[in-house]
C-alpha cells in the first residue's frame, strides 16, 4: 500500500480503512481499543498513521478468524504495550484449545464406534447399581447419568425441553428413567456440545438418527467439524505470518 503523498508521507485512517473495506470510523476504534498503537498528530488534530500501524491493522485482522475476536484484540493490546510475552502466552492458550478441540473430535468419533446399534435395550431389571430405576425396569436417573458426564441435572433438563433427549418417567417415583438409548442420545449431545453445535442442530441430527434408524446422519457433521478445524489452524498459521511481520516493524 502506497503512502498518500498528500499528506508528506503520513497514512490517513482512510488509506488504512481501504485496503480492508472498513470504515474510518472503525479504525478510529480500533486504535482507541489498543489493537492499533497510538497515532501521531497533526497540528490540526488529525491522525498520522505509519507502515507499522498499517501491519498492525492487517496483524489483527488475519488474527481474528483464528483466535477469535477477543483473544486477538489481546493480542495485539499486550503486542503495543509491549508484553510481547503475554501476547505468545495468549496464542499458545489458543493452540492448546485447538489441540483440545481435535481430541474432542476424536473422542466423539470413537464414541460413535463403540455405540451400540440403536434400539431400547435396556438394562436387565434387578442388575444394576444404586442410582437405576426400580420399579422392575432397566435405566438410570438423572443424577448417576449427569455426574457420569461431568454435567448438571439441569443441563440434561435443558436438553429434553430442546427434544435432544426423551427419557420416560418411572411409574412409581416419577423420576426421569433414561434407557440405554437415551444414553447414547445424550453421550452424543455431550459431545457434539462440547464441539460447538447449537442444540437445536443436534436435536435435529439426533431425530435423523432415530428416524433413519443409524448414525450416518452424523457423518456429514462429523466432516464438517474436521473441516472447521483445519481451518482455523490454517487461519492461526497466517495470524502468525501477519504478526511476525508486525513485530518486524517494530524492532
Amino acid at each position: 500500500m502506497g503512502r498518500n503523498l498528500q499528506t508528506g508521507g503520513w497514512l490517513r485512517p482512510v488509506d488504512l480503512a481501504r485496503e480492508h473495506g472498513l470504515s474510518t470510523q472503525a479504525v478510529r476504534n480500533y486504535e482507541e481499543a489498543g489493537i492499533l498503537p497510538p497515532a501521531d498528530r497533526t497540528a490540526h488534530g488529525y491522525r498520522r498513521y505509519t507502515a507499522s500501524h498499517a501491519a498492525a491493522l492487517r496483524a489483527f485482522l488475519a488474527l481474528v478468524p483464528g483466535h477469535g475476536h477477543g483473544t486477538a484484540a489481546a493480542v495485539m493490546r499486550a503486542v503495543n504495550e509491549g508484553a510481547a510475552r503475554e501476547a505468545y502466552r495468549l496464542i499458545d492458550e489458543s493452540h492448546a484449545q485447538l489441540l483440545e478441540d481435535r481430541r474432542t473430535l476424536h473422542a466423539v468419533e470413537k464414541a460413535l464406534r463403540d455405540l451400540e446399534p440403536l434400539g431400547d435395550t435396556p438394562e436387565t431389571p434387578g442388575s444394576g447399581a444404586a442410582g437405576r430405576a426400580g420399579s422392575g425396569s432397566g435405566g438410570t436417573f438423572i443424577g448417576p447419568l449427569a455426574r457420569r458426564l461431568g454435567i448438571r441435572p439441569a443441563t440434561l433438563r435443558t436438553w429434553e425441553r430442546a427434544g435432544l433427549v426423551r427419557p420416560r418417567r418411572d411409574p412409581v417415583t416419577g423420576y426421569r428413567v433414561y434407557d440405554e438409548a437415551d444414553v447414547r442420545d445424550v453421550r452424543l449431545a455431550h459431545q457434539l456440545r462440547r464441539g460447538g453445535y447449537p442444540l437445536e442442530r443436534i436435536a435435529l441430527l439426533l431425530d435423523q438418527v432415530r428416524s433413519a434408524g443409524g448414525l450416518e446422519p452424523l457423518g456429514a457433521a462429523l466432516a464438517d467439524w474436521h473441516a472447521r478445524l483445519s481451518a482455523r489452524g490454517r487461519a492461526m498459521l497466517a495470524g502468525a505470518a501477519a504478526l511476525d511481520a508486525y513485530l518486524h516493524t517494530r524492532a
